[in-house]
């Protein structure tokens, strides 16, 4: 009987212990960085099963798991604002026309050496405003912010800001903003900002829109940039599909998606000249319903010259990871040839610490293993108040893919505890009922 448990619980056993089906060896850019970032490709997407990618984690050399997470990519790294802080000089009151270059010095470069004021107190500005010279900026402003000397308050002065790049022809780039400091009972209210649609330009004149309006004894003038991170590289999947008619006349036709891509977009490789309105839906299972993951949208292709003219790519309703998709035409005759489905997604990271013993290995794919998401988050945020809101942990590349455990660590787990009790219960039964025989064959005293 004891031999029979023993055989029983070593499958048991097994399956506890469980494994991923591939590994990818991680190369570290930094040896002792401590913290690193894996992106993840296509077939690391088609080699995990679980919808949630819990079947993806790093072990060290030893095949422990160390500290892992996903890095949530709707809150990126921040960028911190690139500031700069511009030139500005005082427009004489009695100055009258846009033609500031008739009063103004310029070197060589471009740059403003000085604004002819002839007035006492050059540091306030009143009446005509003052000029900021952003010449040697090179990327867009996207605002600008306006300190003044303490002790005006109460202050509520609407400005008109321009831009130019001779100092004579002028735009209009915020037509009226205001600069405020107010206090009121130990209260202090300042606005001291001006948002503008990013622009570019040599020059930019901070203009009141009242002339007689208080003057403002300006101290620095800073100008806030555009942000210039790159835009995120957007990967494609092209999906084959079959038609499908429904018994009512209508046409589908549907696709299977071979990973977990996280889709964030669609689009519809349209054959020729060709135009229509779809709508698109996923479903994880086949027995489930179809859902919608976007709303219907018209796309279009017309050839030309060059590659001609095609609609955009669709936004999702949220990431999908779906296994199944389905697109309907809802306006015009079903399309002759089958069109293939282009489904968009930004590739993920995968943070972790490496605490182990190197070399580190990326696992992934499994019916059985779940990673313990460890608090990743907090520690980049912790990393980044320190170390500034730019901060990224070290960059880990994927080497070549090996098996690690194969098929076998993507068969379902088998339920040993049931089966153990199942066994159980019949070697009991067995038991009693050769009890029972043993005492049934017995002569009668």
């Amino acid at each position: 009987m004891k031999k029979w448990l023993l055989l029983l619980l070593v499958p048991l056993a097994a399956s506890a212990a469980g494994d991923y089906a591939r590994q990818w060896p991680l190369r570290l850019s930094t040896p002792d960085a401590g913290a690193y970032r894996v992106t993840l490709n296509d077939p690391v997407y088609r080699q995990l099963q679980s919808p949630l990618l819990a079947d993806l984690d790093v072990v060290d050399a030893q095949g422990r798991p160390v500290p892992a997470a996903l890095l949530d990519p709707s809150t990126p790294a921040t960028p911190e604002p690139r500031t700069v802080e511009l030139p500005w000089f005082p427009l004489p009151p009695e100055f009258r026309g846009n033609d500031v270059a008739s009063i103004s010095e310029i070197d060589a470069d471009g740059r403003l050496r000085r604004v002819e004021v002839r007035t006492v107190g050059g540091g306030s500005v009143a009446g005509n405003g003052f000029l900021l010279d952003a010449s040697g900026v090179e990327a867009p402003i996207a605002a600008l912010r306006v300190q003044w000397a303490a002790g005006q308050a109460p202050l509520d002065l609407a400005v008109r800001v321009s831009a130019s790049d001779d100092l004579r022809r002028w735009r209009v780039i915020a037509d009226e903003a205001h600069l405020v400091e107010l206090a009121n009972a130990g209260q202090r209210v300042v606005r001291d900002r001006i948002e503008l649609s990013p622009v570019k330009a040599r020059y930019l004149r901070i203009s009141p829109l009242d002339t007689r309006a208080q003057s403002l004894r300006v101290s620095t003038v800073t100008a806030q940039l555009e942000s210039t991170e790159p835009a995120p590289a957007w990967h494609w999947v092209v999906l084959a599909g079959t038609r499908v008619d429904d018994g009512d006349g209508s046409v589908h036709y549907e696709y299977a998606l071979d990973g977990r891509f996280p889709v964030a977009q669609a689009d519809i490789a349209l054959p020729g000249n060709s135009t229509g309105q779809w709508r698109l839906q996923a479903r994880e299972q086949a027995s489930q319903p179809w859902r919608d993951v976007a709303a219907p949208w018209v796309a279009f292709r017309l050839e030309g010259r060059g590659n001609g003219d095609a609609s955009p790519p669709q936004p999702l309703s949220g990431i999908r990871r779906d296994r199944f998709w389905r697109l309907t035409p809802l306006a015009g005759a079903p399309l002759a040839n089958v069109p293939r489905l282009r489904l968009g997604y930004v590739p993920e990271t995968l943070v972790f610490v490496a605490s182990g013993e190197a070399p580190f290995a990326l696992v992934a794919g499994s019916a059985r293993s779940v990673r313990a998401d460890a608090p990743i988050e907090r520690l980049v945020d912790a990393v980044r108040a320190q170390r500034g809101a730019r901060w990224q942990p070290a960059v880990a590349t994927l080497g070549e893919s090996a098996e690690r455990g194969g098929a076998s660590a993507l068969a379902p787990a088998r339920d040993w505890k049931t089966w153990l009790l199942w066994a159980l219960l019949i070697a009991g039964a067995a038991l009693v009922g050769g009890f029972a025989i043993s005492l049934l064959r017995k002569p009668a005293p």
